[in-house]
């Protein structure tokens, strides 16, 4: 595991002891033991401590403000801690894919080109990609022409192709109606099951994302509570968080429809 400068160990509440002492960090494939962070002051993170395994998918939910985003790059290695330390696995290979893009792009950028911004990727490798998310059928289109159902499954296979054995996602279904969340998590699901890679998710999409992971982080500057999602539904800091209703309507994510939908919203098929 690589360490970042900065870490002291230094006597801590008995519960946080507890909590690292669960997180096999060793075969961890991204981990973070008692980082905190504080910027001109405030503190964005306090002495949060995870862990993302091979084949796992850990959510981070909380409020706006709460340090996901940062946690995240932090993990990746784009953000130093003020204390503890981030380790990641020897030549760790990340798909990381962003919040969505508010560009207008003005300048004309094929779903192909884009594939190939930071890394080649070729015509047949690039299909291959989109085809696992759904969308090999776009690679033609200009970028700047997609909803966003179908950016989102474009800039997931564009993650696919560095073949990453961790895949960090923020908000991947934003500008996704809650039908098209439910089934671009079952895709990211599939994409585990099918590749074996850990996945880190950040979310809003509560009653949605809770049912698609196997760990649920809850985060609020410190970690509020964590665990299997159906426990961290009934925890009182989830609730005190969110609200009741959002733990009553847990497990609203599994449904069937009698019909199908494109990626752009039209009905595909009838029943």
């Amino acid at each position: 595991m690589l360490t970042v400068p900065g870490f002291q160990d230094r006597p801590q509440e008995k519960a946080l002891e507890a909590r690292e002492a669960a997180i096999p960090e060793a075969e961890a494939l991204a981990a973070a033991s008692r980082v905190s962070l504080v910027l001109h002051g405030k503190t964005v993170l306090d002495r949060v401590s995870i862990a993302v395994h091979p084949s796992e998918i850990v959510t981070l939910i909380g409020p706006n403000g709460a340090g996901k985003t940062t946690l995240a790059r932090m993990l990746l290695g784009l953000v130093t801690p003020s204390s503890g330390t981030v380790g990641r696995r020897e030549a760790l290979r990340v798909g990381y894919v962003p919040q969505r893009c508010t560009s207008d792009w003005i300048i004309p950028l094929s779903v192909r080109r884009f594939m190939s911004l930071t890394q080649p990727v070729s015509r047949a490798r690039a299909h291959e990609c989109l085809g696992e998310t759904g969308a090999a059928h776009l690679i033609d289109a200009q970028m700047g022409e997609l909803s966003g159902g179908e950016f989102q499954r474009v800039a997931l296979a564009r993650a696919l192709a560095r073949e990453p054995h961790l895949l960090v996602l923020d908000e991947p279904a934003q500008a996704v109606d809650f039908s098209g969340a439910a089934r671009l998590y079952e895709l990211i699901a599939a994409i585990r099951q099918r590749r074996g890679c850990g996945i880190l998710l950040i979310s809003h999409d509560l009653q949605v994302v809770l049912g698609a992971s196997d760990r649920v982080v809850c985060l609020n500057r410190h970690i509020c509570c964590e665990g299997v999602p159906g426990a961290v539904a009934g925890h009182p800091e989830y609730v005190r968080l969110f609200g009741p209703e959002a733990a009553r309507s847990f497990g609203l994510y599994s449904h069937h429809h009698d019909h199908t939908h494109t990626l752009s919203g039209d009905v595909a098929c009838g029943g």
